[in-house]
C-alpha cells in the first residue's frame, strides 16, 4: 500500500503547503479488519512478465495509475492468486516507500525503475503494519505480489519486468 514518496523534497513541500494555509492530502483511516473496505478489483486486468534465472514467469496485475487507486491498492483484499498481482505506476521515478495500512494479506513489494528493472523487494510485508517500507533507488513502478511469491520465482534486483506501461515492455 501507498502511503507517498519519500524524502527531503517531499517533506519540504508539506512543510510549505501546511505553512502557506493548503491542506495536505488525507490519508485513509485506520479501519476494522473484519468490516474494511477497500476498493473493486481494477480492470481490465494486464499481463506482465518476471524474468529471473529460473525463466519467465507470466502475471495478470491491475494497474492503479490514478492517486486514488494508487493510495487504495490492495487493501481490504483477503487473498490473492499466485498469479496475480497490482501494479503501481507514477509520473516520475522516485524514492517510493509503501505501507501495510488496511491490508489483511502478507505482500511482497518489488521497486522498479523506469527502465523496468528491479531495483529492490521488500519480502513479506506483514498485514496491517504501518512502518514505511522504502524502496532502496529511484523507482516508476511498484508490483505488489502475494507474501513469498518472489522468493518462488527466484526474483532479485536487477531481474527484468516486463508490461505494457513499462519503456521497452
Amino acid at each position: 500500500m501507498y502511503p507517498g514518496t519519500i524524502g527531503w523534497r517531499v517533506l519540504l513541500a508539506a512543510a510549505i503547503a501546511l505553512t502557506a494555509g493548503g491542506a495536505a492530502q488525507a490519508q485513509l483511516p485506520r479501519q476494522n479488519p473484519s468490516s474494511c473496505k477497500g476498493q473493486a478489483e481494477l480492470t481490465p486486468l494486464q499481463p506482465l512478465t518476471l524474468t529471473t534465472d529460473k525463466g519467465a514467469f507470466k502475471f495478470m496485475v491491475e494497474l492503479a495509475d490514478s492517486p486514488r487507486e494508487r493510495e487504495y491498492g490492495l487493501m481490504c483484499r483477503k487473498r490473492m492468486a499466485p498469479d496475480r498481482g497490482m501494479l503501481f505506476q507514477f509520473p516520475k521515478a522516485d524514492y517510493q516507500a509503501f505501507w501495510m495500512r488496511n491490508t489483511l494479506i502478507p505482500l511482497d513489494i518489488i521497486y522498479i525503475g523506469a527502465d523496468g528493472r528491479v531495483v529492490s523487494i521488500v519480502r513479506n510485508a506483514r498485514p496491517l503494519d504501518e512502518t514505511p517500507l522504502p524502496s532502496s533507488a529511484p523507482a516508476k513502478f511498484v508490483l505488489e505480489l502475494a507474501g513469498g511469491r518472489a522468493a518462488q520465482i527466484g526474483l532479485l534486483p536487477g531481474d527484468k519486468v516486463q508490461h505494457r506501461a513499462i519503456a521497452g515492455g
